[in-house]
């Protein structure tokens, strides 16, 4: 789909990247919560090692992973992953402040009992095929890994959405969409 345009009569025409258009009386945009992925923007991230999701964690074992991001999707992860593998939590906040009460009381209590690691204030610099490129604080650390699983939030479509007449605000964390 290369663009949603509202047309005068209260239709709208698709136009798709084959060079085909379609005239409807309504869109439905399936795009989920997340949007697409933010990327780091560090050298590396192409990499194969590196995912924005896990699928079938239940299949990863005897691993060394870093999961970039604190909130939950990265904690939950973690978590999935840390029962058979060697997992390291890179958090670029000072704790979890902003995930549920009850993944804060579980991922506390993993790392407490040493069953994942856990880095503050970090940030990764770089991805190697063997390792990453941490900044923790003022240093900087080389630290081994097999996989990379990055949970950095996602992006909308912003731009795509509102040529087709979706007005998009963020008001207190939340985004509301309503057609113009």
């Amino acid at each position: 789909m290369d663009a949603i345009v509202p047309q005068k009569d209260g239709t709208f025409k698709l136009s798709t990247n084959v060079g085909k258009d379609y005239i409807c009386n309504n869109v439905l945009l399936a795009i989920g919560r997340r949007g697409t992925p933010r990327k780091l923007g560090i050298p590396g991230e192409e990499s194969t090692k590196v995912a924005y999701r896990l699928l079938e964690p239940e299949n990863i074992s005897g691993k060394k992973v870093v999961v970039v991001g604190g909130g939950d999707a990265g904690v939950e992860s973690a978590m999935l992953l840390m029962n058979d593998n060697e997992v390291l939590l890179v958090n670029r906040n000072e704790n979890f402040a902003g995930i549920k009460p009850k993944n804060r009381e579980a991922v506390t209590a993993a790392i407490d009992a040493g069953k994942m690691k856990a880095v503050y204030k970090a940030n990764l610099v770089s991805i190697a095929p063997d390792s990453v490129l941490c900044k923790v604080g003022e240093d900087t650390q080389q630290l081994p890994n097999d996989l990379v699983y990055i949970f950095a939030g996602g992006e909308l479509p912003t731009g795509f959405l509102q040529k087709a007449g979706i007005e998009i605000t963020k008001r207190f964390g939340h985004i509301v969409k309503k057609h113009t």
